[in-house]
Formats: C-alpha cells, sequence, structure tokens
C-alpha cells in the first residue's frame, strides 16, 4: 500500500495529463450547455471565402491587355515597366521605308508571370502601324475585328460540348496612348475611341508625360476630360466605392478619378538618384522618377491596373461588352 502523499501526487498528476490531452472534454465538464449551444450556431459556410481562394490560386488567372496610339509614344517601354518584364526583346525596328508600307497589325505576346504563389497568364497585344499612316481612315477597323472575333471564339467554345477548358482571349483592358505634343484629342483619336468604346474598356493615357510641366498637364488633362465628354466617348469608368469601405481605400478612389487621363512615363533603366537606385530617365536637368508620384501618374495606373481594378475591368468586359455581343448573336439567329 502505498503512502496517502503519493497517492495524492499521482491523482494530481493524472488530472494535469487529463486536462492537457483533452482541453475540450474539460470545456465540455465546465461548460457543457455553453459549448452545445455554440456548436448549433456554427454551421461552417464562413470558410467558404477561403474555399473560393485556394481554387482561384489553384487555377490561376489571366488577364488581355491591348495597347494603342501612333509609334514613339512609348508603348512598349510602359508595359515593360509596369510587369517588370521585357515582353519585346526579339522585335524588329523598321525603318521608315517599310514603315510608310506598313498595315496595322495585330501581335499577340503571351508570358506567365507568378508572384507569391499565384499565377497569372498575361496576353499583351499590340497594334504596330496604328495611326502612323498620312491617310488614317478606319485604320482602326482590323483592331475592331480582333475584339469581335475573340468575342466569336467564346461564344463558340461556351455554346460548345467542352465547356470546362474555355480559354479567356477577350480583351479585358485597352491602353490608348494620346500624343503629348497636341492640343487635346486629334481626329482619329476620337474615331478610335468612339469606334470600340462599346466593345472595350478604354483607359486614355498621356504619353511622354516628361515633354510637359506640371501646369501643362493640368490644362491637357482638363482638355481631353471636355472633348471625352463632347464627343460622347464611353471610356472606363471606376466604380463607386461601397459605405464600408475603409478610408484610404476611399481616398485612393478619389485621386484615381481626380487623376484620370492618366500622365505616364516608362523607363526600362535603373538611375541613381539621391544615393538610391530607382528606376527612371536621366536629363541634363536632373531625374524622372517613374515610381514617384509627383513626377507622374505611373504608379496610379498600375495600382488601378493591378492592385485594385483588374478584377472590376474583367467583370465589366464579361457583363456588359460581351453580354450585349452575346445579345446581338442571339437576336440575329433567332
Amino acid at each position: 500500500v502505498l503512502p496517502a502523499a503519493v497517492m495524492d501526487s499521482i491523482i494530481i498528476q493524472e488530472r494535469l495529463v487529463e486536462r492537457l490531452l483533452s482541453p475540450r472534454t474539460q470545456a465540455q465538464r465546465s461548460h457543457p450547455a455553453r459549448l452545445k449551444d455554440h456548436e448549433k450556431q456554427y454551421v461552417g459556410f464562413a470558410t467558404l471565402p477561403n474555399q473560393v481562394h485556394r481554387k482561384s490560386v489553384k487555377k490561376g488567372f489571366d488577364f488581355t491587355l491591348m495597347v494603342a496610339g501612333e509609334s514613339g509614344l512609348g508603348k512598349s517601354t510602359l508595359v515593360n515597366s509596369l510587369f517588370l518584364t521585357d515582353l519585346y526583346k526579339d522585335r524588329k525596328l523598321l525603318n521608315a521605308e517599310e514603315r510608310i508600307n506598313q498595315t496595322v497589325e495585330i501581335v499577340k505576346h503571351t508570358v506567365d508571370i507568378e508572384e507569391k504563389g499565384v499565377k497569372l497568364k498575361l496576353t499583351i497585344v499590340d497594334t504596330p502601324g496604328f495611326g502612323d499612316a498620312v491617310n488614317n481612315t478606319e485604320c482602326w477597323k482590323p483592331i475592331t475585328d480582333y475584339i469581335d472575333q475573340q468575342f466569336e471564339q467564346y461564344f463558340r467554345d461556351e455554346s460548345g460540348l467542352n465547356r470546362k477548358n474555355i480559354q479567356d482571349n477577350r480583351v479585358h483592358c485597352c491602353l490608348y496612348f494620346i500624343s503629348p505634343f497636341g492640343h487635346g484629342l486629334r481626329p482619329v483619336d476620337v474615331e478610335f475611341m468612339k469606334a470600340l468604346h462599346e466593345k472595350v474598356n478604354i483607359v486614355p493615357l498621356i504619353a511622354k508625360a516628361d515633354c510637359l510641366i506640371p501646369s501643362e498637364i493640368r490644362k491637357l488633362k482638363e482638355r481631353i476630360r471636355e472633348e471625352i465628354e463632347k464627343f460622347g466617348i464611353k471610356v472606363y469608368q471606376f466604380p463607386e466605392c461601397d459605405s464600408d469601405e475603409d478610408e484610404e481605400f476611399k481616398q485612393q478612389d478619389r485621386e484615381l478619378k481626380e487623376s484620370a487621363p492618366f500622365a505616364v512615363i516608362g523607363s526600362n533603366t535603373v538611375v541613381e538618384a539621391k544615393g538610391q537606385r530607382v528606376r527612371g530617365r536621366l536629363y541634363p536637368w536632373g531625374i524622372v522618377e517613374v515610381e514617384n508620384q509627383a513626377h507622374c501618374d505611373f504608379v496610379k495606373l498600375r495600382n488601378m491596373l493591378i492592385r485594385t481594378h483588374m478584377h472590376d475591368l474583367k467583370d465589366v468586359t464579361c457583363d456588359v461588352h460581351y453580354e450585349n455581343y452575346r445579345a446581338q448573336c442571339i437576336q440575329q439567329m433567332t
């Protein structure tokens, strides 16, 4: 027979082990009614966002971006700056004679980008030759035809037998580059945007903003906004913020709306400014930093395009532009 002190010690140790190994059992003993009520109230559909997140990350995302504008406005440089990649390394530059005979082409560049485990299949649709001819009558026709072809292909795939593996090649956004050397929109700019505004989300940009001083940029932005409203052009409209959004997001949304059309600068070179290495352009009078919001709207454009509104651009393409095309097709068939 063991002494009483030893027995008490063994009992205490057993209780401690039991408490450590089964805390839920102890909780049920102490508060059985409370735990049962909690289990009754918790169904489990609060984990649905996590399920959607896992499935989306596993599947990956795709985004198609079109760039349009006359040659020499820095379209290729800006795209490389946005996505930190070199999509145009194999491009051949044309001389003057070859450029005269060049017609508007559609060139696709596809690249797979991965960031923190999230995969993005990015497709850049370039339009070399647009606006470079002396007579630019209907030079946007190949571009509108291409957008309609992608809608048609998606409509066929959606109506076919194999609907699970549909490739979405619809154009989700079109960055249209406006020359900084004019006094607003040129006739070709107006006609291009009017021909495409019912088919794609148009985001107008003022190219090579380092050619202008801040006051000139402000005047040009006001002039472009007035002409867009005057000619009835429907550019991409930022969605209104929900009332439950935090104040920082609302402030960012206000700044985006006030900054449109974005005055941008692109650069693929790294220069040294104030002891730091930044992407920018080196001039005799100083350095223009691409990612400095006091110098240009590049950061705002990148945040809008990638971090905040990429999904909304895809939703508007699917729910508005593609639905309009689909309704027309069904109406013609019936």
